[in-house]
Formats: structure tokens, sequence, C-alpha cells
């Protein structure tokens, strides 16, 4: 499975405490550690297929762990954000209308994708927008890592993941030796995440295509390759062509429901209906019930599609958004009960304005780009300490407004 799949469900990291620490206290002796756990692992990736001049290669002039990696283990929005904080993020007015212009310039590439893989293509559109912001993650060379250095640092210092880790980096050093991309494009995020659809090494393996028909499987440079084995990965993961991901419905009042999959017919006799007031097209589909935010935000009963998008990234909250920002680019609506937020939500512009005015008060140092991350919500709870507001960190109409009264 993709980076997403395999990793962003870990824990905290256990041992980014002690290497900060032993890092303060002897930075050369944390070094000469890294360096013997990278001469040992030598014997092991050259065992497990590896020649030892395309390790040496890989690891030339890295003395050192990655210290940034450990920090960003730490945070995974998935599990940390509201189902609202993460679906805002990732569905709203900005990467749909990318999302439609992509589907217009890549329209032809599109078509052969969906003709023979039966996947659709504005779900494919939807995961290059979550993985990659339609490959401007790309472009960030403060995001990026070079991912043995990654690999080897979550594999030297955390404990949880060392073992995926260890896994990983022998199957990045194997597509390095496979020669899909030189050592000074090996970049990807710290998990080792890597290209315009972020695959982390074992999947790229498995699943990686030759999109464009030069000879070589490239989803850091090539969108049609990245785009194919985003693809690839779903169909061999038993995408039903033609098949939505699920539905929005309505609850009855003051009714529990049970867990686990029943009909759509089972679901409707029970009292559970299309939010748009249509029957459901296939009666005996089997699906799953999910409410990210109980009964307060909408409500959708989940057919196959949407669990073969947790294949990719095995998150409830991810798989919604890749459906809802689909059904977005394609031109349907938002669902029709809106998520329940302690505040009044934020347009792309407001949010761009937001940071701006941040900034000018000395709190925000980041990008004017409209995307609510840590550095943002860093900033708002600076200005919220100084100005002796609660300290909520939301990016809200409302300190907006306090924002501009100044």
């Amino acid at each position: 499975m993709p980076f997403a799949s395999s990793l962003r469900h870990a824990g905290t990291v256990i041992a980014a405490t002690a290497l900060f620490a032993s890092l303060a206290v002897s930075h050369a002796s944390a070094d000469a550690a890294f360096q013997r756990w990278i001469g040992d692992f030598r014997k092991i990736a050259i065992s497990n297929g590896v020649s030892a001049s395309v390790y040496d290669r890989a690891f030339a002039g890295i003395t050192a762990p990655d210290p940034t990696v450990l920090e960003k283990a730490r945070f995974q929005p998935e599990f940390r954000d509201e189902a609202w904080q993460y679906i805002d993020g990732r569905v709203n007015e900005r990467s749909v209308a990318t999302g439609r212009e992509m589907a217009r310039k890549y329209r032809r590439l599109l078509d052969s994708i969906e003709r023979q893989t039966g996947v659709n293509r504005h779900v494919v559109l939807a995961i290059w927008s979550m993985e990659s912001d339609y490959g401007e993650f790309l472009k960030r060379s403060d995001r990026l890592h070079y991912v043995p250095q990654a690999l080897a640092t979550l594999a030297y210092a955390d404990r949880r993941r060392a073992k995926y880790a260890r896994g990983q980096l022998i199957g990045a050093l194997k597509i390095l030796q496979r020669g899909d991309v030189s050592r000074k494009d090996l970049m990807g995020s710290w998990a080792g995440a890597m290209g315009h659809t972020q695959f982390i090494p074992t999947s790229y393996i498995a699943y990686a295509l030759d999109g464009d028909g030069d000879g070589r499987r490239d989803i850091w440079n090539s969108v049609p390759d990245a785009l194919w084995t985003a693809a690839n990965l779903l169909r061999r993961n038993g995408w039903e062509k033609g098949q939505t991901w699920g539905y929005e419905v309505v609850l009855p009042e003051g009714r529990k429901f049970p867990g686990g999959s029943m009909s759509l017919s089972k679901w409707e006799s029970i009292g559970v209906r299309r939010a748009n007031g249509k029957d459901f097209p296939r009666g005996g589909q089997s699906a799953e019930l999910k409410v990210l935010q109980g009964r307060d935000g909408p409500a959708f009963l989940m057919v196959k599609n949407f669990f073969v998008i947790k294949r990719y990234n095995n998150a409830d909250k991810y798989a919604l958004a890749v459906g809802l920002l689909a059904d977005q680019i394609a031109g349907f609506p938002a669902p029709r009960k809106d998520w329940t937020r302690p505040f009044t939500r934020l347009s792309i512009a407001e949010s761009e304005e937001l940071q701006k005015r941040l900034k000018t008060e000395g709190h925000y140092g980041g990008s004017i780009d409209g995307k609510i991350g840590p550095e943002s919500r860093s900033a708002i709870l600076s200005y919220q300490a100084e100005s002796g507001l609660q300290q909520d960190g939301y990016a809200s109409k409302e300190l907006l407004n306090l924002l501009r009264d100044r």
C-alpha cells in the first residue's frame, strides 16, 4: 500500500525525544552511531538483492539522520484533525477548480486510463490533489526529503516504524538500481512517499506503470506515469467500474444503528433514505454506515469503491475526502448537510487574507496560499494569546473580522 495506508496510522514517535537529546548532548556521537547503522545495514541490503555499488552511491555523503523526519512523524492529520477540519482543507473551491482544469488539460490521458482500467477519472484527479496538490508539493524543496536518508532515519531512530522503514529502504534502493529515477531525484515525504501520487517504494514496485511509453516508470516527473500508477492500484484492488463510492443519507430521528454491512435495501427498510430523495439504484449492494461527526454532520452509506480507496490510505477521512472531491470535480454538489463547525468557515480567498493580516501583525512567516496548516494555526494561536482571546487556533470568519477592525 502507498505511504498513507502503511504509515499514516502509526502512533507517536517513541524514540524522537531520545534522539534529539542525544544530538544535543553529542552531535558527533549521534552521527557516528548513525554511520555505524548505515554500515551494518549494507550487508542486509546486499543480501536482499541491492548491489554494493548502488548502496554506496545512495549513502555517499549521508552522515547524519534527518531530524525533520521525526518532527513530521508526530503529526498525522487523518488522526489529529476533526472531520470538518480535514475535509475543509482538502475539498474547497480551489481544489475543485484546479481538478476541473486538470480534467480538461489531461482529457485524452484520462480517457485512456478510464477506458482501460475502469477507474473513474475524477477519483484519479482527487487522489492527485490529495497526495501532492496536483504536483505543487513536488516544487517545494523545503517539504521534500532524500528518501534513503529519511527511511534510514526512521529505521535507526523510530522503533515503531523501524520494520516498515527497513523494508521500504530496500525497496527504494532497488528503484534506484533499476534506473527509473536518478539519485538526485529520489525525493519524497518524511516517510518515503514519492512522486505526484505519493507511493511508498514497495507499492511503487508493485503497481508503477510506464504511462507515457518512454521505457521508465517515473512518477516524479511524468504525470501520465503517476496517474496510470494510481489507477492501477485501484483497479488491482477491486475497483468496480461505473459504480459510486457511497451515498449521502438522512437518518431517522431517535434510532441507533447497527455496525457492519447490510444491503442498501435493508438500510432503506429501517428508515435510512438518500439525501437527494432518490432511490438506491442497486438495492442488493452491500453498504456500511459512516458518520464521521455523529448526527451533527453528514451521514453516508459506503459501498465497495469507498473501501478500495482506503487501500490507498486506510483512513475514513481520507477516502471520504477523495470521494467528495471527485464528485465536485465532476460537477455534483457538496453534501446537503454541512459539517457542524464551532465558527464560520472561510473561503480560500479569505484564508489568504487572514494569512496576510497575521503576517502584517508579525505572527505568520509562511506562504500566502490559503492553506490552513500547522504554521497558520500556530500564528493564529500566537495572535489570540497576544490579544487575550480564546486560544483555539481556528481560522474563522470571526477572527478575520477582528483583524480587519484593527
